[in-house]
């Protein structure tokens, strides 16, 4: 029922389907004449609505009255669901439906529905391939307002969204409120397997992925498939050999900007993660963490073939291939492949030559970091690995392990061809080639070959008249240890062997 005639007479406009009123300017019709009068206005650019509190003009009296909420602040539409207030009842629409759930907006390409008219309009043009927003510096065109005007702003270097904490500026809404976020806390995404929260919603859905395995991003190249877009453009150039971070050091580059940083930091010598239970300092975040688990005693990646638990998930990943076999990094000199690219980046150093680590206190250079940590040692006398069993401290944790195998007794390497087992896997290696028969190591002066490095080197003293070691009592030298030992009793008179 209806207070007016004329309302009516309009309302029947929906029914017959009735448009009496044309527009002058072109061929269009409507059921009403306000629709019209707004309408022709898009033609002659007519603004009689002025804004009370700033100079804008609207073309409508709607637009005005919307616009005009900017200054007052007024929100006069109440969710029904929550406490939650709008300037636009569009609005309050778009977000009552968060409550309901509701989708009303349905593909006309696929099945699938939509909260709001503009989302469908959008996803549409995925189907049409539609892109109606041209760029006015350059021949780019977009599917959607938004991202043409994010895109003229690389041309303008406007920044129009200011942050309410700070002087920053930001050319996009959503990078200005992630922004503040790091000012307010504020984690408004909640993961809906465990308790932790977000201040990204990119974060927290590769997050969720720890919990449902999932993998979208699969490589064109082999079956690896990645939570995340960015581990699968990383992995990706394993197969291209794309390298696109340069260092500013030296001539390295990297196929990620993380590999570029951390690697940047063993020039500078910049430690920024500092351990939350001990003095030290991290030139990476992944190296605090799997640091800090030393103290806590967590591990919580488990093997999935052995159940085996590591402190982190780059181990249990490598660990997991020796169980798989799988060698995804090749040599990019020779038909090597290995299951760590660390392995395979100091095997390509046998081939170049190169020595990128050098001696803070010296000349000296390394093949790998750890080679020249180590040395330093030398020169600072430090000794950061102590035994548990007792007093002693040792340069490197191998050799500390190894020593406290003397209190333990335990002999980890066992032989693949006898019951024999081993406190060191040098020991066993050299060992097993009493039964394999194999001599790895050549002579550089014959054809000779031997099953021990230290053999060989004893053995081409024989050719070069090397004597290394030097009586302390006398100026005769020697060419093996054990011969300058027997020497030297006869200064001292030592008869170490007893009869039984």
């Amino acid at each position: 029922m209806f207070a007016k005639s004329e309302q009516v007479r309009i309302h029947e406009r929906t029914h017959t389907g009735e448009k009496p009123y044309q527009c002058k300017y072109c061929d269009k019709k409507f059921s009403q004449c306000a629709s019209l009068k707004r309408h022709e206005r898009t033609h002659t650019g007519e603004k009689p609505h002025h804004c009370n509190y700033c100079k804008k003009m609207f073309a409508e009296s709607g637009k005005l009255r919307t616009h005009e909420r900017t200054h007052t602040g007024e929100k006069p539409y109440h969710c029904s669901y929550c406490d939650k207030k709008y300037a636009h009842i569009s609005s309050m629409k778009r977000h009552e439906r968060i409550h309901t759930g509701e989708k009303p907006y349905q593909c006309n390409y696929c099945d699938k529905m939509f909260a709001k008219s503009e989302q469908v309009r959008i996803h549409e043009r995925t189907h049409t391939g539609e892109k109606p927003y041209q760029c006015k510096y350059c021949d780019k065109k977009f599917s959607q307002c938004a991202s043409l005007k994010r895109h003229e702003r690389t041309h303008t270097g406007e920044k129009p969204h200011h942050c309410n904490y700070c002087d920053k500026m930001f050319a996009e809404s959503g990078k200005l409120r992630r922004h503040e976020r790091t000012h307010t806390g504020e984690k408004p995404y909640h993961c809906s397997y465990c308790e932790k929260m977000f201040a990204r919603s990119g974060n927290l859905r590769t997050h969720e992925r720890t919990h449902t395995g999932e993998r979208p991003y699969q490589c064109e190249y082999c079956d690896n498939k990645f939570a995340q877009a960015t581990s699968l453009k990383e992995h990706r150039r394993t197969h291209t050999g794309e390298k696109p971070y340069q260092c500013s050091f030296c001539k390295n580059s990297f196929a990620s900007c993380g590999q570029l940083r951390r690697h940047e930091r063993t020039h500078t010598g910049e430690k920024p993660y500092q351990c939350n239970y001990c003095d030290k300092k991290f030139p990476n975040l992944s190296g605090l963490k799997s640091h800090e688990r030393i103290h806590t005693g967590e591990k919580p990646y488990q093997c999935n073939y052995c159940k085996k638990m590591f402190v982190d998930s780059e181990k249990v990943r490598i660990h997991v291939r020796k169980h798989t076999g799988e060698k995804p990094y090749q040599c990019n000199y020779c038909d090597e492949k290995f299951a760590q690219s660390r392995q395979m980046r100091r095997h390509e150093r046998t081939h170049t030559g190169e020595k990128p680590f050098q001696c803070n206190y010296c000349d000296k250079k390394f093949v790998e970091s750890g080679q020249m940590r180590t040395h330093e040692r030398t020169h600072t006398g430090e000794k950061p690995f102590q035994c548990n069993y007792c007093d002693k401290k040792f340069v490197e944790s191998g050799q500390m392990r190894r020593h406290e195998r003397i209190h333990t007794g335990e002999k980890p390497f066992q032989c693949n061809y006898c019951d024999k087992k081993f406190f060191e896997s040098g020991q066993m290696r050299t060992h097993e080639r009493t039964h394999t028969g194999e001599k790895p190591y050549h002579c550089s002066y014959c054809e000779k070959m031997f099953a021990q490095s230290g053999t060989l080197r004893k053995h081409e003293r024989t050719h070069t008249g090397e004597k290394p070691y030097q009586c302390d009592f006398c100026d005769k030298n020697f060419a093996q240890a054990a011969r300058l030992k027997s020497h030297e009793r006869t200064h001292t008179g030592e008869k170490p062997y007893q009869c039984d």
